[in-house]
Formats: C-alpha cells, sequence, structure tokens
C-alpha cells in the first residue's frame, strides 16, 4: 500500500510552496443521496443556522505526518488548520446571495470569531477565507459552504500583493489600494456597488470575465479591524454584487471568492484588506478556463472590457433589485 502523504514541498523553480496530501483522494465528490453538512449528519446534528466544523480530509494539520526526505529537495511539515463554514442549514440554496443580509453576517462573523481564536496560534502565519461556487469548477459538495486554511506561509499571490504594495507606498507616501479606489471613483465607469463602508468595482487590470473586487473604504488591514457594523455592510455588498452576478447572464454564476488580507502577526500599514471574486463565465455564457497562456506563461487574456462587463452587472443588480432582504 502506498505511503501516505501530507507535506509541504517547495518549488525552487517559482519559489513558492505546493500542498500535498494523499489523504485528500478519499474524499465524497458531488455524493447522491446524502449530504455531510445536512441537519443530523454525524457531525453536524441540529438546531443550528451556520457552523464551523473541521475539514476531515485536509490539506493541513495540527498533528501532521512526518514529511519525507528527497535529496536535493525541500519538503516541510504541513502543519495549520481547514476548516469548512456550513453557511445554512438549507442544502437548494443556489448561493448565500439567496440568504437575508443578517444571516449572510452571522456567517461573517463566525469567520471573525475564528480569525480571532487562530491568531493565538504564533506557528501560523496566514489566514485563508476562500469559497468555491458551482459544479463548473469542480466543488466536490454542493451544500452552501465556504472554506478557511489557516497556513504556516503567506499565499503566492497576496505575497506579490504586499512586494507591490510596499513599492509604492516607499515611493508615494500613500496606500496602493486606497489610490486604486480614488481612481476608480474618479472614472466611475467600472463601479458596480458604492456605499459609505464598501465599493465594488470591475478592476481596469481584470483578469477573470466577471472579476469583482469588494474594498472597505475605510484604510483596514485584517478582519478584527472592522466593526459590527462595517461586517454588516459587507454582507449587504456581498448579497448585492453575487446577486448580480447570479443573473447577469441568466444563469448561476460558477465563481471563487478570496479574503485578501495582512498576515496574522504582521501588522503592513500599506495593506488594505479586500474581496477579490472571479466569477468564471464569459459575457457569452461559456466557461473561462486557464488555459495555455494564463497556466503555462502566466499572463491573463480578456475578451470584453472591465468597462461593457461593469455596465452590464450593474444592469443586471438594478433589474432584478439585487441586495433587497
Amino acid at each position: 500500500m502506498e505511503r501516505r502523504i501530507q507535506e509541504l514541498r517547495w518549488d525552487p523553480v517559482l519559489g513558492e510552496w505546493v500542498m500535498v496530501s494523499s489523504i485528500r483522494e478519499t474524499r465524497p465528490w458531488q455524493p447522491e443521496g446524502f449530504c455531510p453538512f445536512c441537519p443530523g449528519a454525524p457531525e453536524t446534528g441540529y438546531g443550528w443556522d451556520a457552523l464551523i466544523l473541521r475539514n476531515r480530509y485536509p490539506m493541513l494539520s495540527d498533528t501532521p505526518l512526518e514529511p519525507g526526505r528527497h535529496g536535493f529537495y525541500r519538503t516541510a511539515p504541513s502543519y495549520g488548520r481547514c476548516w469548512v463554514v456550513i453557511e445554512t442549514p438549507i442544502h437548494d440554496l443556489d448561493d448565500i446571495s439567496d440568504l437575508p443580509v443578517e444571516h449572510i453576517a452571522r456567517v461573517l462573523n463566525l469567520v471573525v470569531d475564528k480569525y480571532r481564536e487562530e491568531k493565538q496560534d504564533k506557528r501560523l502565519v496566514y489566514f485563508l477565507f476562500f469559497r468555491n461556487k458551482g459544479r463548473e469548477i469542480g466543488v466536490s459538495l454542493t451544500h452552501p459552504h465556504s472554506q478557511i486554511y489557516v497556513l504556516p506561509f503567506v499565499p503566492v499571490r497576496v505575497q506579490r500583493e504586499i512586494e507591490n504594495a510596499r513599492r509604492y507606498y516607499n515611493e508615494s507616501k500613500e496606500c496602493l489600494f486606497c489610490r486604486i479606489i480614488g481612481e476608480e471613483e474618479k472614472e466611475r465607469v467600472r463601479i458596480v456597488y458604492d456605499s459609505s463602508d464598501w465599493i465594488a468595482f470591475i478592476p481596469f487590470y481584470a483578469h477573470w470575465p466577471f472579476e469583482v473586487h469588494i474594498y472597505p473604504r475605510r484604510h483596514v488591514g485584517e478582519l478584527t479591524d472592522l466593526t459590527s457594523d462595517e461586517v454588516t455592510a459587507l454582507a449587504h455588498a456581498l448579497k448585492t454584487v453575487l446577486c448580480g452576478l447570479n443573473r447577469v447572464l441568466g444563469k448561476p454564476m460558477p465563481y471563487t471568492m478570496v479574503l485578501h488580507q495582512n498576515p496574522m502577526h504582521t501588522r503592513y500599514p500599506f495593506y488594505h484588506l479586500h474581496i477579490e471574486i472571479y466569477g468564471m463565465y464569459r459575457t457569452t455564457g461559456k466557461l473561462k478556463y486557464a488555459a495555455g497562456m494564463e497556466t503555462g506563461g502566466g499572463n491573463f487574456t480578456y475578451d470584453s472590457t472591465p468597462e461593457y462587463v461593469a455596465e452590464l452587472l450593474r444592469k443586471a443588480i438594478r433589474e432584478n433589485k439585487c441586495g433587497h432582504t
């Protein structure tokens, strides 16, 4: 029998960690007739409206297997934690945007509390909250849920943001992200949601067809910096934007949503918390794949324009009265 493997492997060419776990091979894949996230399942029980569970098939563990030795190649223990955020007892709900704002805020507050708890572990470095939605992108379970990876390293995409934000701050003495918000407000053509606390827009430099970034107007670096009112306002922003995405093409949008914030034990004054949503249908309704140029070359192609896509999304939000509870 092949040895179970759970370890970090260093890519010396790209300079980044790869998480390897043969444990993931045994996870259920879109099972029929049973859902481990529904009320009454062994791990969930009854009497809840949202909860956070340990992932039974984790990439990371607080008791990781001993990493292998491979001569030239570098490995490390996959120390960390993986959580599943069960967002609602309702199995057949299409998306969290179908929930009331108050319920979405409860889910977000659970995540904030988990972040506060995980910050006590000084061995862990980064708290990545994310959501994958849609069979088209390969979700293993369709019950509405999101995930948390508490990592022993900073994800490479976030690290690139930090490095570029640091460079801009050193040169200009201002936050790069605050400057981007200001530029979007000047032009107005890519903004899809705007409130006193949050702003959402399709970036000038969008990679995915329906990519939306959501920023707090106040310069904050991490989840625990947000006030209770700001968390509720974020719930409204998410409900509005995701509702629009799910209606803009007349069918639910497959997407990935990721929270970017400061590393857990380092506060960079030039970094700005934000959420990135990657809506993966093209305007034709066909799926956008990260293919040769994107995967092999590392640079994205964009088949429309962010300005046109933003207009489509604004229209969908307006006509469907998205954000109304």
